[in-house]
């Protein structure tokens, strides 16, 4: 891998991954219209840190928060109703899905889940939900003629089996195209929260999966086309930028709709069908040199 490619695949994670488009399949398929080898499972990974460093540091006042009423509730009975230890508790419940399934599926993530005629499909599938989903959410929001606004969930009404739903949500971002902040948003809009509500504990429990991951598969650096050097200047590109569409991002969601992304996910998982079809992109290219 050049630096040219590490510096735009480290713009392309850090401009998708707080989108819900799917940031592991924008780094497959830039590659493949490129004509670069697959960046793997192992570079996407690790990229994702410079993301997540982002999400520390842009939700840092939360995240101390929580952490902190968390450890005091490890000894304090009464800190254990609090609203912030209970978060801690139900980020780490969330967690387990993608963590189970992250390592039972490790070969399929790194092989069969890469071929781009699944990744066009779970981009024009995931987008549908994500639509219903925010169609759903402005219904309520907007409310109708014969029809009263409807109040919607906050952070506050999350339990444990909510956690899990969003969790399992979450594990279904281990095939690139889903999204991991589509997938758990649209769960949590149709389980009825707010967009900033499911946004917020989307990018929360984010955190330990992708450090984790990221973690787990710095041992495959230097294996292949892809080393040290290259993955680090890109992990460093994909954090400031993931900063700036963080900020972006937040503002957006409380006033405008998903229907852009929505259209966008369906666009180009059509044109992937028709490129494929066509001959001209394989399904499987640049997985050979990679």
């Amino acid at each position: 891998m050049s630096w040219f490619e590490s510096f735009v695949l480290g713009l392309v994670q850090g401009l998708t991954e707080f989108l819900p488009i799917s940031s592991s399949a924008h780094l497959r398929l830039t590659a493949a219209f490129a004509g670069w080898h697959d960046p793997g499972a192992a570079f996407t990974a690790i990229s994702q840190i410079g993301t997540e460093a982002a999400v520390l540091i842009y939700f840092r006042k939360d995240i101390a928060r929580i952490l902190s009423a968390w450890f005091r509730s490890l000894t304090n009975k009464e800190m254990r109703s609090d609203h912030d230890a209970q978060m801690g508790w139900l980020v780490i419940v969330g967690s387990i899905p993608i963590g189970v399934l992250g390592i039972t599926l490790k070969d399929q993530i790194e092989g069969p889940f890469r071929d781009l005629r699944l990744i066009a499909t779970t981009l024009i599938v995931m987008g549908i939900v994500l639509g219903i989903a925010d169609r759903l959410a402005a219904r309520d929001e907007a409310g109708g003629k014969h029809r009263a606004v409807k109040e919607r969930k906050t952070l506050k009404d999350l339990g444990i089996r909510d956690g899990l739903i969003y969790g399992c949500c979450q594990a279904m971002a281990l095939i690139p195209g889903v999204s991991r902040s589509g997938a758990t948003i649209s769960g949590g809009l149709l389980m009825g929260y707010t967009r900033e509500s499911a946004a917020r504990y989307s990018f929360l429990l984010a955190i330990p999966a992708v450090l984790a991951s990221g973690v787990y598969e710095l041992k495959d650096v230097g294996e292949g086309h892809v080393s040290w050097g290259p993955t680090i200047f890109a992990t460093l590109v994909a954090f400031f930028v993931g900063y700036a569409v963080i900020a972006w991002f937040m503002k957006f969601i409380t006033t405008k709709s998903f229907m852009p992304f929505v259209i966008y996910r369906v666009a180009l998982g059509i044109l992937i069908f028709i490129l494929v079809s066509a001959g001209v992109l394989s399904p499987h290219a640049g997985e050979s040199a990679g």
